[in-house]
């Protein structure tokens, strides 16, 4: 537009021309950035999400709070940006996340976790299995040789394995229930420490675009891998279509929570909602009356299914904490 308003203008000074499309050029400019504008003013009210002034809290009731401790304190971020915005400092009951640490609690969950799933599946055939060998290789008197009854048994070349694995062979066993309980709280006071436990308002993002949340962690220096947790299993839209592509970022309901996944990620976050829950379980499992006793009896239902040899005796969520 601008080539052609000085072509039109033939006959004028060079002054003038340069003039003259100094000015059309600065009113393109002026127009497209008038344009520009309102798009991101467009772009900006459809994506912003509304919420209450900063901070919306600051203390929150905290059950069977001890009197000689004080409670840990964490800051409220969101996902809306990458950079985040902080909506206040929240309290985390001391018993959940500021525990007495014990790697050896740590350790029997790890291994527990990691046999109930092994599945050993080999096998060897006995004698009975190998092929050949049903007649009597020789005379039972006279030879001056050994007696022998088939040249399958375990001692003969090509014969059958005594004694050897007879696959498939499950490694499964219960952990004890006190146990769990603390190794639960144990990993959570240690992604606290190490200041990997993050908590967010929700996990709702404004693109379905697996960078996003990679910039998320780069950012704010989240870990290299991460593990969101929220107190129900219907993730939004969103954020279950960045991490379904993203193999370092898993998430999960607070009721799926355990120790192996917490250790595996190395960041952790928790919607607020998804604290809420954990405490109000675990800090029930803490103090319930018959704390000593439940551990034993819930280690005696696990004993029968695993003797009964499947789940007729064993009570469905009996090994569930949170």
């Amino acid at each position: 537009m601008v080539i052609l308003s000085i072509l039109r203008t033939n006959g004028r000074p060079l002054k003038t021309l340069c003039e003259f499309a100094c000015s059309q050029t600065r009113l393109l400019s002026s127009t497209s950035t008038r344009k520009v504008q309102d798009g991101l003013e467009e772009y900006s009210d459809s994506k912003v999400i509304s919420r209450p002034p900063t901070p919306i809290i600051t203390s929150r009731n905290l059950d069977f709070m001890p009197r000689d401790r004080e409670p840990a304190k964490a800051w409220l971020e969101t996902m809306d940006t990458i950079e985040g915005e902080k909506l206040g400092m929240i309290d985390l009951h001391p018993d959940i996340f500021n525990a007495n640490p014990r790697l050896d609690v740590l350790h029997r969950n790890i291994m527990w976790q990691r046999a109930y799933r092994r599945i050993s599946y080999a096998k060897t055939k006995s004698r009975a299995e190998v092929r050949g060998g049903g007649r009597k290789p020789r005379p039972q008197k006279g030879s001056g040789r050994s007696r022998q009854g088939s040249i399958r048994a375990p001692q003969w070349r090509g014969g059958g394995v005594a004694h050897g694995p007879r696959g498939p062979k499950s490694y499964y066993y219960m952990e004890d229930f006190n146990m769990r309980v603390q190794g639960l709280m144990i990993a959570l006071t240690v992604k606290y420490a190490q200041n990997y436990l993050h908590v967010v308002d929700n996990f709702d993002i404004p693109t379905e675009d697996p960078e996003y949340l990679q910039d998320i962690l780069d950012h704010r220096k989240w870990g290299l891998s991460a593990l969101l947790v929220d107190d129900v299993d219907m993730a939004p839209t969103n954020m279950a279509l960045a991490c379904s592509n993203v193999k370092h970022i898993n998430i999960m309901p607070v009721y799926g929570l355990n120790v192996y996944s917490m250790l595996k990620h190395e960041g952790l976050i928790l919607t607020l909602a998804a604290v809420e829950k954990i405490e109000e379980r675990l800090l029930y499992h803490l103090h319930r009356p018959d704390y000593e006793q439940v551990g034993w009896l819930k280690q005696q239902d696990a004993n029968r299914y695993v003797n009964s040899g499947g789940p007729t005796m064993f009570r469905e969520g009996d090994g569930r904490i949170v």
